[in-house]
């Protein structure tokens, strides 16, 4: 059996248009339709350069679905879709090449079917999305050692990272890295990376081994207006105590957690009853408890976007379901930490007019007082506002900002810079022991060693 080659003759098919997908067809207790459509990889799309991508097709069907490709069924061991589907609404992803090239075509054919789930007439076919996304695979070849300037402002820094340190660079040619989270090794897997690129609107995967993948695509939003956006996807990533991947999501407002089986608990969306901005950063608590930061830079027009519905950027926590506002003090925060007793909570901004971070004291029952300043970078020289945060088990916190990656002691001393190829823009610690921060800096993903481990998820 198979859905037609690529010189099958569909001539006598309905012809439908994309604004059509969702007219339900079909009526009965057990109904199914047949779906054609034909692919050609551009040579441009707009100024991205799809050769050497990744390309996937997603469709969500009403309420099955399978997927054929040049008349036959993907036999790919361990690919995502493929086969019918056994979900309700559930998307099925099929890869249709790894290595992009312009001219390069591809027949789909999709059968959708809706079976005895409700009594009849209340079953259709209709389709509720079906999108073709592209993802460049980024392998640099073996990793490498970059241009690296340690600048060592206190005698402290030598404590923390060894005089004359390289960093080296895992991958690259990515549109903005962002928010990554090391994943710990287990019984039966190695560690590994997860990191944002909000601009492709994906979550990628790194592996010891050099291997960068797709992990998540559709990682911050799935609205068919993506192309106002500027950065739709995922933003922060962290892991709760139960290892499971939360996610600050630009395009859908959201925070949002994967649970075991793939299936996701929004966490927190509105506030009052008003949509999030676009929530940037976040951190756990050991308890559970979750803060988070929400600036509107994943919103179309930003601060002046009309769909904005908070007149401020908050800090919020989240507790037992409950959403509540912690801090309004910076009109951008972004980068969030916990000091490792976890009696601190730091905030930076996002304003190039205005560099600094806050401190709080943490209190019982999602509460913040003593908001102070603990280090202004205003003034330094460098474009670059204030982006991620982390802190290492002896309190030392590192803020992205002007000229590098700063290292500020606990008592709000600046001990040093780590300068690289690109601007840094956030980081996590990550393989076995803590002690390799691994940094995400625009188009590439750096690492390097340390002397002192990192507070971790």
């Amino acid at each position: 059996m198979h859905a037609g080659a690529a010189d099958f003759d569909d001539s006598a098919w309905e012809q439908i248009t994309p604004a059509q997908l969702e007219e339900r067809r079909s009526t009965g207790r057990l109904c199914f339709n047949w779906y054609r459509t034909s692919v050609t990889i551009p040579e441009k799309i707009g100024s991205f350069d799809p050769t050497g991508s990744t390309v996937v097709f997603e469709i969500t069907i009403d309420d099955y679905a399978e997927v054929w490709v040049d008349g036959r069924l993907p036999l790919v061991l361990g690919q995502p879709g493929g086969q019918l589907i056994k979900g309700f609404d559930a998307p099925n992803r099929v890869v249709l090449t790894r290595n992009a090239q312009a001219g390069e075509k591809f027949q789909l054919a999709v059968f959708g079917i809706n079976g005895p789930l409700s009594n009849p007439p209340g079953n259709f076919i209709w389709v509720r999305s079906a999108t073709l996304d592209f993802y460049k695979s980024n392998r640099i070849g073996p990793i490498q050692s970059v241009k690296t300037e340690i600048v060592k402002v206190d005698p402290a820094l030598d404590a923390i990272i060894a005089p004359g340190s390289q960093l080296e660079k895992l991958a690259g040619g990515f549109l903005f890295t962002e928010g990554p989270v090391w994943v710990p090794a287990t019984a039966i897997a190695s560690g590994y990376l997860l990191f944002s690129d909000p601009n492709a609107n994906a979550i990628y995967r790194w592996s010891p081994e050099g291997q960068v993948s797709v992990f998540r695509a559709k990682s911050g939003y799935s609205g068919f207006n993506i192309g106002e956006y500027h950065q739709p996807g995922s933003n922060g990533l962290t892991l709760d105590k139960q290892g499971r991947l939360t996610i600050n999501q630009h395009g859908n407002r959201r925070v949002i957690r994967v649970e075991p089986r793939g299936n996701i608990t929004v966490l927190a969306d509105r506030y009052e009853g008003k949509r999030l901005n676009s929530p940037n950063d976040l951190v756990y608590q050991s308890d559970g408890t979750l803060y988070f930061t929400d600036p509107p830079f994943g919103l179309p027009k930003v601060f002046d976007d009309p769909g904005k519905e908070l007149s401020f950027s908050g800090v919020y926590c989240v507790k037992d379901g409950h959403v509540k506002l912690v801090s309004t003090d910076l009109d951008a925060p972004n980068g969030i930490a916990l000091s490792p007793d976890e009696k601190t909570l730091y905030v930076n901004n996002w304003n190039d007019k205005r560099k600094v971070i806050l401190r709080y004291d943490v209190k019982a029952g999602c509460t913040l007082s003593n908001g102070m300043l603990f280090f202004d970078m205003t003034n330094a020289p460098g474009d670059d506002a204030l982006d991620g945060l982390k802190v290492d088990q002896q309190g030392n916190v590192y803020s992205t900002g002007p000229g590098g990656l700063w290292i500020i002691s606990p008592e709000g001393k600046h001990l040093g810079l780590i300068k690289g190829p690109e601007d840094a823009h956030n980081m996590t610690w990550g393989d076995d022991d803590g002690k390799t921060l691994y940094i995400t800096a625009l188009t590439g993903i750096y690492r390097i060693r340390m002397n002192i481990a990192g507070v971790r998820p």
